[in-house]
């Protein structure tokens, strides 16, 4: 049974009004400007009818993204997955960026240690060298065949 428009609204229920439309504008269905329209609207509003008209041009929630309920019946269609090459370039990306990080850190170090006390072997070399160019040939040649 649908709740009474004239109930009038707590502060949770306009909590809730506001968190969807923040989710809304996150997901392009409504502009910044009517993002701050609307939430003026909303701690305005009295009763949940005032609320439910703030919000009834945009659906109540993904429904493609939220998990089944237990006592809802399963779909036999299958969620969209991602192609197992679709995450490859943020991979390779992020392990380029672990790499650069490392290497920085360790070049900082040596060249402190180089200022402070004169000639040093190179050392962070070995740690920049071996990951950079298996990197390198990752990102050349590809992934290992069979994963995904």
């Amino acid at each position: 049974m649908a709740p009474n428009p004239d109930i009038r609204a707590s502060d949770a229920d306009r909590d809730r009004v506001a968190a969807s439309l923040r989710e809304h504008c996150a997901e392009g269905r409504i502009t910044m400007d009517e993002l701050d329209e609307r939430l003026e609207s909303v701690y305005g509003a009295k009763t949940l009818g005032q609320l439910q008209e703030i919000t009834s041009d945009l659906p109540e929630e993904d429904l493609y993204q939220l998990p089944v309920p237990a006592s809802q019946a399963k779909s036999t269609a299958s969620p969209a997955k991602p192609m197992p090459g679709d995450l490859e370039p943020q991979r390779m990306r992020a392990m380029w960026g672990a790499w650069a990080t490392v290497s920085m850190i360790n070049f900082t170090v040596w060249l402190i240690i180089l200022v402070t006390s004169g000639a040093v072997y190179p050392w962070w070399i070995w740690v920049a060298g071996p990951w950079g160019a298996i990197l390198l040939m990752r990102t050349v040649f590809g992934g290992r065949p069979g994963r995904g």
